[in-house]
């Protein structure tokens, strides 16, 4: 499984992605819009293991699970299209 964090602000989101066991994987600050999810989705890409290439993308895609502070946008709506699971996150609740 991979995990990613998504910090998202008006103009760019922070993301994170890390493996299961907790170790970073990589990340980047991205351009809110088209290209910046563009390039998430290639970055998400970039960091899923090797063994994944034999699993139907569908199922690769289901091991992505995504924690984001919206629930809604263009931006959850092509993760979700992607087949991740994204999670809304209060940002309050993380900050307590």
């Amino acid at each position: 499984m991979l995990i990613v964090g998504d910090d998202w602000a008006e103009e760019h989101h922070d993301t994170e992605i890390v493996s299961e066991e907790g170790r970073r994987l990589a990340g980047r600050r991205l351009p809110e819009g088209l290209d910046g999810v563009t390039r998430l989705h290639a970055l998400i890409a970039s960091a899923t293991p090797a063994r994944w290439a034999e699993l139907p993308a569908p199922q690769a895609a289901g091991l992505v699970r995504i924690g984001i502070e919206t629930g809604r946008g263009p931006w959850v709506a092509s993760l979700v299209a992607a087949g991740y699971e994204a999670f809304a996150i209060n940002p309050w609740s993380t900050a307590r």
